[in-house]
């Protein structure tokens, strides 16, 4: 079985930036079959554009735009991309990073599907540092990760204790064709709509608000990255009103325009 080392990853590469003990990667993936091979080290995979299917001893994955993945080292698995343009951002950290910030890698064994929109807000915001590529990048991308491993292991400590309504709500919202207010939501759960907005942060770490904010903000971000659609297209495909309400959501999280975010990471 083939074990890639430290920065290598199956395709032709836009950007490879080495920071302190992480190496971040721009992939386009090139191979339509990749066989069964491991990485030398933890890694993160975002998907950006196109499809992937990825498989491994214990799950698969149909990937899409806006899926991510961590993968703990010498996770054995395979890949499998249909003929379109495909391209993924990876964040490879090794042990010292791990040890540095005292961040027990055993914690986070296997594969995991990272669907939590916090999670991929964090992560859109290193993809951004590692573009402006500058003497403070180091620094915040190391911060976001940290709030990430945090995140991750939070929730998966939780995650068996929560109750059979949160479990539900975490699928329901993520799925696109639903009404998100707070009506209807308690009224599929069966529960107080203020029992529901009260409880809500306890659970899934943000309001019920911000939550719904992020799942949009996320679909808008990968898709303004795959420089596809003009920002009125995007606007309307994340439901937001207009672009004017899509403009404030996205400059209130990430301090600046949609518009100006494309030049600079495209």
């Amino acid at each position: 079985m083939n074990k890639l080392k430290t920065g290598e990853f199956y395709g032709t590469h836009y950007q490879k930036t080495a920071f302190e003990n992480l190496i971040i990667t721009d992939t386009e993936y090139t191979h339509s079959k990749v066989d069964w091979h491991y990485h030398e080290n933890p890694y993160f995979t975002y998907l950006l554009q196109g499809k992937l299917f990825e498989s491994n001893k214990k799950e698969s994955y149909y990937l899409e735009p806006g899926n991510l993945l961590f993968h703990n080292w010498q996770d054995a698995h395979y890949n499998r991309k249909p003929p379109e343009f495909t391209r993924g951002f990876h964040i490879e950290l090794n042990e010292d990073w791990f040890s540095n910030f005292d961040i027990q890698i055993t914690d986070f064994e296997g594969s995991i599907n990272l669907k939590n929109p916090i999670i991929k807000n964090l992560m859109n915001k290193v993809f951004i540092e590692s573009k402006i590529n500058d003497q403070y990048s180091n620094i915040s991308i190391e911060a976001f990760l940290i709030d990430i491993f945090s995140t991750i292991k939070e929730h998966k400590e939780k995650y068996y204790k929560n109750p059979t309504w949160v479990k539900k709500l975490q699928e329901l919202l993520v799925e696109e064709q639903i009404d998100y207010s707070l009506k209807n939501l308690s009224s599929i759960l069966d529960i107080h709509p203020i029992h529901l907005s009260r409880e809500f942060k306890r659970y899934f770490g943000t309001s019920l608000g911000n939550y719904i904010r992020l799942l949009k903000l996320n679909k808008a971000f990968y898709l303004i990255t795959s420089n596809k659609f003009s920002m009125t297209e995007i606007c309307y495909q994340c439901g937001f009103y207009d672009q004017s309400h899509f403009i404030t959501n996205f400059k209130q999280i990430y301090n600046t325009t949609p518009t100006k975010l494309l030049k600079k990471i495209c």
